[in-house]
């Protein structure tokens, strides 16, 4: 057992990332329930609010704290163990070698040390919540000066955000020592008759998502660094108080997280070109195209870290700069759109599971995308930067999108990792209800971002201008839960198929029956 829990084989590293990642994005889809029940039902006792945090629920009423830490936590999980893990360290473990005709990954050691990692800031991030002195408060982005007084000077903000700084240090260490790996994989490892330019689009995608990774990652890993002194050692890099600055740690956290975003969508960006091409029976069309816009988008992205700080003071020439680089980096993005669009016409598509999230893939990114013209916009941005408009914005583009890229490889690659098959039929229905749903669920907050709603509030009745969205904001809570329970019909499909699917035996890009 101990030889197949702690294996340096590429695969099952794989398979032990893509169910860390489930595992995540299943309890981080429980929290988000949670939040959303409390939003528009604050006064309605929930027992499961005690057994998480006693002293934060009489009654089982949800408090404000407890509604942070949630925030906090489901945040976190989603960003870094899910849109990080499933689509680069899951899916590429389990395909890069495959593809460059590599018989594993380059540090097969390193590669296992990473996994172990991660389970370390995993289960120190939990931890944090279960913290009896309060769990984190500050968000995923973890503005100070709130997130770095320590349990002194900030009431609430001892032991849980002190863990939740380590978690993320040991993930930054992680995701390093993953980019390495995969970095050093393409180079060296791939076919020697394989140029970079004969590369699958997959393989350029994690090829320069690492790179985004190992030039991003270490920064907030020093960043968390000088913060855990400003909370454990009394240096003030970050407090006002002792000559630190706040703005400081957001142009360190933003400047990795915005090629975050694209560390989260690029690889399953290269997956839709690969699933598509196969389910077209052509090329992607414009592959040249296709590889320059994939290293245009994260030079880019290393660029506009400063949109994310248009009400925070920014001078307003560095505002303009960085709202004119945040409006070029859509023109390499409508090239993939637009070469999609391109390879799909006159095509024989075989409408797949995996090919309808692909499709699905395209259209939310599109939708995601063009919000995101108005948010590039310091005039605008100042109104809509506080609101549900912003919430909306980067589920679609960074979450649900993503998301989509992570269904289309599961029921693609499936044989690959697993050797069996998914069920096509509840895959299909699994599709068509959860495309519905997530325009139902995410759509509505871009109306409520356009008539105030502020985000990160705990209750929305106890204000007077917010009673005439409450209507809006119920039917965004029901809507997302049937998102979550049609999320029941794929697990129970991954659960019957690694049971009694159908066995296929993986040749290249197709699946033939295992006779």
């Amino acid at each position: 057992m101990s030889v197949r829990i702690f294996s340096t084989d590429h695969r099952v590293i794989a398979r032990q990332y893509f169910f860390l990642s489930l595992f995540a994005v299943l309890f981080g889809m429980l929290l988000s329930l949670l939040m959303r029940f409390h939003l528009v039902y604050p006064q309605t006792p929930v027992r499961v609010f005690e057994a998480i945090w006693p002293e934060k629920a009489s009654g089982g009423v949800m408090t404000p704290e407890l509604y942070l830490s949630l925030l906090t936590l489901h945040g976190t999980i989603m960003v870094f163990f899910v849109l990080t893990l499933a689509p680069l360290n899951a899916f590429g473990n389990l395909v890069l070698p495959e593809q460059l005709g590599a018989t594993g990954m380059a540090f097969p050691r390193l590669n296992m040390m990473s996994f172990w990692t991660t389970v370390i800031s995993f289960l120190l991030l939990i931890a944090s919540f279960t913290c009896q002195d309060g769990g984190p408060l500050s968000g995923w982005t973890a503005y100070p000066p709130l997130s770095a007084l320590g349990a002194i000077a900030g009431p609430g903000q001892g032991r849980g955000q002190t863990l939740w700084f380590f978690s993320i240090g040991v993930f930054c260490i992680s995701a390093t020592l993953t980019s390495i790996n995969f970095i050093a994989t393409v180079i060296e490892m791939r076919s020697p008759d394989m140029g970079l330019m004969q590369m699958p689009l997959p393989c350029w995608n994690w090829f320069v998502t690492s790179i985004l990774s190992l030039l991003s990652f270490p920064v907030l890993l020093a960043a968390g660094l000088l913060i855990l002194l400003d909370r454990l050692a009394g240096t003030s890099f970050f407090l006002p108080a002792g000559g630190g600055s706040p703005l400081l740690w957001q142009h360190l956290f933003w400047f990795f997280g915005h090629p975050e975003v694209y560390i989260a969508i690029l690889p399953g960006m290269g997956i839709v070109s690969h699933v598509i091409s196969v389910f077209t029976r052509k090329p992607v069309f414009g592959y040249k195209a296709m590889v320059f816009a994939t290293i245009a988008i994260a030079f880019l992205g290393l660029l506009v870290w400063g949109h994310h700080m248009f009400i925070s003071g920014l001078s307003p020439y560095s505002a303009i700069a960085f709202s004119v680089l945040t409006m070029v980096i859509g023109a390499p993005s409508a090239v993939k759109t637009f070469n999609w669009i391109a390879t799909l016409w006159g095509a024989r598509i075989e409408l797949t599971t995996a090919m309808l999230f692909c499709l699905g893939f395209i259209s939310i990114f599109v939708t995601g995308g063009l919000s995101g013209l108005f948010l590039g916009q310091p005039q605008i941005d100042a109104y809509f930067h506080d609101t549900y408009f912003v919430v909306a914005h980067f589920h679609m583009i960074m979450g649900i999108a993503a998301l989509f890229g992570i269904f289309a490889a599961t029921f693609y690659w499936f044989p690959l990792m697993f050797r069996r098959k998914l069920h096509e039929g509840l895959g299909k229905i699994h599709f068509y209800l959860t495309f519905v749903f997530a325009y139902a669920t995410f759509v509505p907050m871009h109306f409520a971002g356009f008539a105030g709603n502020p985000r990160r509030y705990a209750d929305f009745t106890t204000f007077d201008f917010l009673q005439p969205l409450l209507p809006l904001q119920k039917g965004i809570t029901h809507s997302a839960f049937a998102l979550a329970a049609v999320q029941i019909l794929f697990l129970g499909n991954l659960i019957w198929s690694l049971r009694r699917g159908p066995v296929i035996e993986w040749t290249g890009d197709t699946g033939t029956w295992q006779r």
